[in-house]
């Protein structure tokens, strides 16, 4: 259910001078972009930042890297013995130990699934192997009389959390969870707290849709681009200078194929069990990673008109949608700080 996608991020790079045939101390070092990147929960996890303290920040880079691993080792619907897993395997039976994330992340996701309706919910994962669109991808749409077979075990209301307290509970016999749509932006969040406290005060956190920025990029805030839904893979829309804050892009463009003119994706209405058809893409931006990224995906199912409102009614985000129709929609706090660069390409 969630959708995955890079961002154009406009960086310059400057070179560290040394002083003199001494080795350079971390104060006679002009501040450079330091970057390193590596594969986790199954995407491109890419670390910048703006710093004079290359070994520092690499170091603190790694523990980012670890903590992505440690949660993905607790959130994976594929790694085995995961929370997950273990929740799954005991739906309908008995509540399942899980950890403190886990339950954090839970907790977070019901929010979300109150504000949206239901739209918005973790046991989509019911539906997994009917519609594939993670590694096991097959193009196949699914016969529609299973997929309304499956519809009533996609019900966030019949997830017990923390009751009793260090579990979790699917109280219906096939319920799945899948937190696919709203993990990463924890992982994030968590990220964001270790570069903090270790100093680094400048940088960048990306993980497929999902980013996080951090003071600046030089003398000026970080640039970020929004794809364009329809366009080449480099192709951005629209940009925004940002600082201290998420930019989570959920979209119908990458996990997806084309059949007869119709595109089908990754993002599953739990109402109909068929993907999502309002809009193309929708990005959230908040002080939050986790609360980015189960909006971006919650707002689009509820589509345009109902997602822009419940937008609006919340403190401290914003959003930009593009629609099924190719329209650009943005919240009025964003009038003057959005720069629409081109409109979308147009296309199934």
């Amino acid at each position: 259910m969630r959708a995955t996608r890079a961002f154009a991020v406009l960086v310059a790079v400057l070179t560290a001078t040394a002083v003199g045939c001494a080795r350079p101390s971390v104060e006679s070092v002009r501040p450079a972009l330091v970057e390193r990147a590596r594969v986790s929960m199954g995407s491109e996890l890419r670390l910048s930042a703006w710093t004079a303290d290359e070994s520092g920040t690499i170091a603190a880079f790694d523990a980012v890297f670890a903590e992505f691993d440690r949660l993905e080792a607790l959130m994976s619907v594929w790694r085995e013995g995961s929370d997950i897993q273990r929740l799954n395997a005991a739906s309908g039976r008995a509540p399942a130990p899980v950890s403190a994330d886990t339950i954090a992340v839970l907790r977070e996701a019901r929010q979300i699934s109150e504000w949206t309706g239901g739209k918005f919910d973790v046991t989509f994962g019911a539906l997994n192997d009917l519609w594939r669109f993670d590694h096991d991808q097959d193009n196949n749409v699914p016969n529609i009389d299973e997929v309304r077979r499956r519809l009533p075990l996609i019900d966030y209301r019949a997830l017990r959390i923390a009751d009793p307290p260090g579990t979790a509970f699917l109280t219906r016999s096939g319920m799945r969870a899948n937190l696919g749509g709203i993990g990463k932006g924890y992982a994030i969040d968590r990220g964001v707290d270790i570069l903090r406290r270790t100093g680094v005060g400048d940088f960048m956190i990306q993980s497929s849709g999902d980013m996080y920025v951090a003071g600046r990029k030089g003398d000026r805030a970080w640039r970020v681009g929004i794809q364009d839904p329809r366009g080449p893979h480099d192709r951005t829309f629209a940009a925004i200078e940002l600082t201290d804050s998420t930019f989570s892009t959920s979209g119908d463009y990458e996990r997806s194929f084309v059949r007869d003119g119709i595109r089908y994706h990754h993002i599953i209405d739990p109402s109909t069990g068929q993907p999502a058809r309002g809009c193309r893409s929708v990005t959230i931006l908040t002080d939050r990673a986790v609360l980015a990224d189960g909006l971006s995906t919650g707002v689009f199912l509820l589509g345009p008109k109902e997602g822009l409102a419940l937008v609006e009614r919340l403190p401290n985000v914003d959003a930009v949608i593009v629609t099924s129709a190719n329209e650009v929609l943005f919240t009025p706090r964003l009038k003057g700080r959005l720069e629409l660069l081109a409109r979308p390409t147009d296309a199934p």
